[in-house]
């Protein structure tokens, strides 16, 4: 509904989770059914947006090689969108707070006198981790995780760069498709803690039911393997990490059922 006159609206950046629409928060689910807009983001999945009927939906998504929403273009679309409607949301997916550019948007807001709230959501490393059973921190092996993203927005100059010597035990990429091979190469060459039998695990489009996985080591991710596999409409997420590698009970209980299989 349109607001009282006179007044500003509220602007809710909302995480959307992962991808799986019942993965969203119950406050972020509530404030899309309460919604009189939304700005969502290209991988955000149609039933999620189904929870917000009501809402007038606009897609401002950033999507690799193709026409996006330049993020200064975004920012003033809120704005005027709260001295316009009472309730705004800003759906995004995974965490706002993580590689979102939320820092640009909240400013915008403040700056114009607009109340602004955050909504966490359910980041996709996390989910990948649920989703294969496999801890991102171990007990003696992993104590430490980093997030990593090489993507940079199209209005900024000049080439990302692979992390030289991460320093983390598990590293996790985000958006980083496109530089699959080389963060593999640059992790065996110049990271203490990578090799070439670490494990890797890529996950793609993680909860939704496209979701594919691909295992396999640092050697085979820097010969390019994975190259004919990933899905470029689909977002995709590297999990580097002897954590990620499958214990030994799990192996001795492949080995019995194989056997069991046989007989």
């Amino acid at each position: 509904m349109n607001k009282p006159k006179n007044t500003l609206g509220k602007v809710y950046l909302v995480g959307a989770g992962p991808g799986a629409a019942d993965l969203i928060t119950v406050r972020g689910a509530k404030l899309l059914e309460q919604a009189d807009i939304v700005f969502h983001d290209a991988l955000v999945e149609p039933e999620m947006l189904a929870l917000c009927p009501q809402a007038t939906l606009v897609p401002v998504g950033k999507r690799c090689g193709k026409l996006s929403s330049a993020q200064q273009f975004i920012n003033k679309r809120l704005v005027d969108a709260a001295r316009k409607y009472q309730t705004v949301v800003r759906l995004k997916g995974g965490d706002p707070m993580l590689f979102g550019r939320a820092d640009e948007e909240l400013k915008s807001l403040k700056d114009a006198g607009i109340e602004v709230e955050v909504v966490p959501g359910i980041t996709a490393a996390l989910a990948a981790a649920a989703s294969i059973g496999q801890s991102l921190t171990l007990r003696g092996i992993s104590r430490s995780v980093a997030f990593v993203t090489l993507a940079q927005a199209l209005e900024s100059a000049g080439e990302s760069k692979p992390l030289v010597n991460p320093t983390a035990d598990t590293l996790v990429y985000y958006m980083g498709r496109k530089d699959a091979a080389r963060i593999a190469q640059q992790l065996i060459e110049h990271s203490p803690n990578h090799g070439v039998d670490t494990p890797v695990q890529i996950l793609e489009a993680v909860s939704t039911p496209r979701e594919r996985q691909w295992s396999s080591t640092l050697s085979e991710l820097a010969a390019g393997k994975a190259d004919q596999w990933f899905d470029i409409s689909s977002p995709a997420l590297i999990m580097v990490g002897d954590a990620l590698r499958e214990s030994k009970v799990d192996q001795s209980q492949n080995a019995v059922e194989s056997k069991s299989k046989v007989a």
